[in-house]
């Protein structure tokens, strides 16, 4: 038991629990060979309440503002190996930028069909040229009066294939530097917007990934998200959650390595006896537990300090950087310690170590998150 929870945490983990043993887990290694979820898993997450839990209940949301219950599924969703759904990015990072930014109209427009499943989200940063270095983005958006003309290609999108919204971060004043930025708001079916191919990751095959190009859509200022202006403030104000949830991923995965890796030191035999019998391995899970209960009692810290109002840029980023990093690093000891069946896809472990890789990039690299840090230490 860990005391950041509550009994209505444990209740909705049964919930989550049982959610996912029955609409996902059978069907997610099929999603794996077609490289895309079903859009039926949405619309079943929707009705059993796991979109939009913080979305205002006039909107259809929960309207329960705690990010615990987000922590919940995210280590459901990980401990299970599951990766397909992106549930985490839609609720951590997505719908938040509607919430927060949104004028009434476009919430009642958008956010209903959030929270039932039916509009899937997808926020689009990276560009061929540009990935940590947001400055360098060149999509440009041209404001004609009552609209804007976009032109542009984004890519590495999360949920792109899917989506029916998509926040697109584009320049709307070339010459006003951090200033210039805007986030509009493109939806499926407007004339211009076309989706590329579905991207052959290395890892996390369930989970659509796609190249996006815009090519003279017309995006009217009805779809404008915050001021015209404030896109660059507006990501730098909503990173650190997108941080927090990507290290309470890392943190799931950790536990979820540490006990393929234990369960498979009592199992495994070698020259007559288990494995982990052997001092060598023995101090090494010793290794990956203690390393692994520091994640814990980091990001639980994390997310009481979030609740709070309380977590800033810089203690996001610690703890996007060293709970990723420490995930990488368990999952390649793990394979080691699994030896020829580490490399094997049908172990659970092998689906770890290609899966965890992503971790220590999106969301801003492990070096991005270093100079945050330093910049905040004043060098």
């Amino acid at each position: 038991m860990r005391e950041i929870f509550d009994q209505e945490h444990e209740a909705f983990r049964r919930t989550v629990r049982s959610f996912l043993d029955k609409e996902v887990v059978p069907h997610h290694d099929q999603w794996e060979k077609d490289g895309i979820v079903s859009r039926d898993v949405w619309l079943a997450a929707g009705r059993q309440g796991l979109l939009g839990f913080d979305v205002p209940e006039e909107y259809g949301g929960g309207g329960v503002r705690d990010f615990r219950y987000n922590l919940v599924l995210a280590e459901e969703m990980t401990l299970s190996g599951i990766h397909g759904p992106g549930f985490p990015l839609h609720n951590d990072i997505i719908v938040p930028y509607l919430t927060s930014l949104g004028t009434d109209e476009q919430k009642r427009r958008w956010l209903p069909g959030c929270c039932s499943g039916e509009m899937i989200t997808a926020i689009a940063m990276t560009e061929p040229g540009a990935g940590s270095d947001l400055q360098g983005i060149r999509t440009t958006a041209v404001d004609k009066g009552d609209h804007y003309v976009l032109n542009g290609s984004k890519t590495f999108i999360s949920n792109g294939i899917l989506s029916d919204l998509v926040i697109v971060v584009a320049r709307t004043n070339p010459d006003a530097g951090a200033q210039g930025f805007s986030l509009l708001v493109v939806e499926r079916g407007m004339a211009g917007f076309e989706r590329g191919r579905n991207l052959d990751k290395v890892g996390q095959h369930a989970q659509d990934t796609a190249e996006l190009f815009f090519d003279n859509v017309v995006v009217p200022k009805e779809n404008l998200l915050g001021e015209e202006g404030s896109g660059f403030i507006s990501l730098m104000e909503n990173l650190p959650q997108e941080r927090l949830s990507i290290a309470m991923i890392a943190a799931a995965a950790c536990e979820a390595i540490l006990q393929m890796s234990l369960d498979y030191a009592k199992e495994r035999e070698a020259f007559g006896r288990p494995i982990g019998k052997f001092q060598h391995n023995r101090f090494l899970i010793a290794e990956m537990a203690t390393e692994t209960h520091i994640a814990r009692v980091f990001v639980d810290d994390c997310v009481r300090r979030h609740n709070r109002g309380e977590l800033d840029a810089s203690g996001a980023s610690m703890a996007k950087w060293w709970t990723t990093e420490l995930q990488t690093k368990l999952v390649d000891r793990a394979v080691q310690l699994h030896g020829g069946y580490g490399y094997m896809m049908e172990y659970p472990v092998a689906k770890a170590f290609v899966n965890s890789r992503i971790q220590t990039i999106y969301g801003g690299t492990t070096e991005i998150q270093k100079e945050i840090i330093g910049r905040s230490l004043g060098i």
